[in-house]
């Protein structure tokens, strides 16, 4: 679980977002990813994450959450949380901050191991839910760019710079 702190008097005392190593922890044990809010609409973050996930670089059984697809990728998608056919080990949220309290709770309904909030999302109620219920919980970070990272195909920068090194370049 994240480590405990208690600076905030908020509905997220006691929480404090995971570290990087924590963050890779929680990729290393997950197997199952729901994604809710994913998109078949090729413009969406949602279906970018996706296509790396679902990618030979990852080995995750995926399962799209969106009432409004029928299949994505060639996977089926489910209208909700609790009509997946498995209990995901992270639930990896697409949707406005105000939309993530109820995923929280349905997460914690089915079982789940973490709420991911993707990258620009925070929600100190979702959290909150999640955390009291035992969750690991992580807000406005991006599973994709965090495995890469992890998986050393993400330089700090946010790019693939090829280099496999900790030493800088000569400059000759």
């Amino acid at each position: 679980m994240a480590e405990l702190t208690t600076e905030h008097d908020g509905p997220t005392a006691g929480w404090a977002p995971p570290g990087a190593l924590e963050r890779k922890r929680i990729l290393d044990r997950t197997r199952t990813i729901a994604i809710v809010g994913a998109s078949s609409n090729p413009a969406r973050a949602s279906n970018f994450v996706m296509t790396y996930l679902k990618s030979s670089v990852c080995d995750f059984e995926l399962y799209p959450v969106n009432p409004r697809e029928d299949e994505i990728f060639g996977f089926p998608a489910y209208p909700s949380l609790d009509a997946l056919p498995v209990t995901p080990d992270l639930v990896d949220v697409f949707r406005r901050a105000e939309d993530c309290p109820p995923v929280a709770e349905e997460a914690v309904a089915i079982g789940a191991r973490t709420l991911w909030l993707q990258l620009g999302i925070w929600s100190d109620e979702a959290a909150a839910i999640a955390h009291r219920a035992g969750l690991d919980v992580v807000m406005d970070r991006c599973t994709k760019i965090e495995h890469a990272r992890f998986a050393g195909g993400l330089h700090l920068s946010g790019f693939d710079t090829g280099v496999i090194s900790s030493r800088r370049r000569s400059q000759g």
